[in-house]
């Protein structure tokens, strides 16, 4: 059997240097999150982590970084600066530029604060007050008021992953179409050949046994509860590989 957490572990050696704790707060929700979203297999995991850890730096990059230079956001943003002077105002300035470049789309009101408030963030990079919204209403959590609260390590896999599973990726990712998976995830196919890459590395670190989550509580201090979630009604689906696995782990500590 594979283990998610060692896999985790070693391909994220620098994850918790932006956010203290998030691997451990990944690894104690996974069984929980790939559960419910019937991500039981290594190819799904697999398709699942590789575009998170393109997405977010493999916890490096998990909120978006708009302190640009004048020529380079001419680079990024042809059509919205055309000259030098026209960049100017924005450069070094990131919320000046999140407004410039965010606002009147993405759900983002016109002359509002909501280009920097609904920046990336979060393991998939969510973007736009709409994003952020739809993401609260596949979450529970209050993610307009709070949108912070992508980055919690108690939240960060779970909105990552209905994240991947809103945009329409699964189906793709079990045909194991990563070409598919990153025109749902992305709108287009930047750093495909990265994420081909991490594809690779994430099925051979996880092989092709069942995925083991050994669940861990989180190191960081947790930032306040968010309202309490819905309920939800009681699963009637057969119990995933990874839950017969930690209930068969449980009950061979009580017999020692």
């Amino acid at each position: 059997m594979q283990s998610f957490d060692d896999a985790l572990t070693r391909l994220w050696p620098s994850g918790d240097q932006k956010i203290p704790g998030l691997r451990a707060g990944m690894i104690a929700s996974a069984g929980e999150v790939f559960d419910r979203h019937g991500i039981d297999t290594p190819l799904l995991v697999a398709h699942v982590m590789a575009q998170i850890s393109h997405e977010c730096g493999a916890g490096r990059d998990v909120v978006e970084n708009l302190n640009y230079t004048a020529a380079r956001m001419m680079q990024v943003w042809p059509s919205r600066f055309r000259t030098l002077e026209s960049a100017a105002p924005y450069a070094h300035n990131p919320p000046a530029l999140a407004a410039k470049v965010y606002n009147g789309r993405m759900g983002n009101a016109p002359g509002s604060a909501d280009g920097w408030n609904f920046r990336g963030r979060g393991a998939v990079q969510t973007t736009g007050r709409d994003g952020y919204a739809r993401l609260a209403k596949a979450t529970g959590l209050d993610l307009v008021r709070r949108p912070d609260l992508v980055n919690d390590p108690r939240h960060f896999l779970a909105c990552g992953v209905a994240d991947f599973i809103a945009c329409g990726c699964l189906p793709y990712a079990k045909a194991d179409d990563i070409t598919g998976v990153t025109r749902r995830l992305n709108g287009g196919t930047i750093g495909l050949s990265q994420r081909k890459a991490w594809l690779a590395t994430w099925k051979a670190a996880l092989g092709q046994g069942p995925v083991v989550v050994v669940a861990s509580p989180p190191l960081a201090p947790e930032l306040p509860e968010p309202e309490p979630e819905p309920a939800q009604a009681p699963a009637t689906a057969r119990p995933s590989l990874v839950r017969n696995f930690i209930a068969a782990l449980a009950a061979a500590f009580r017999r020692s």
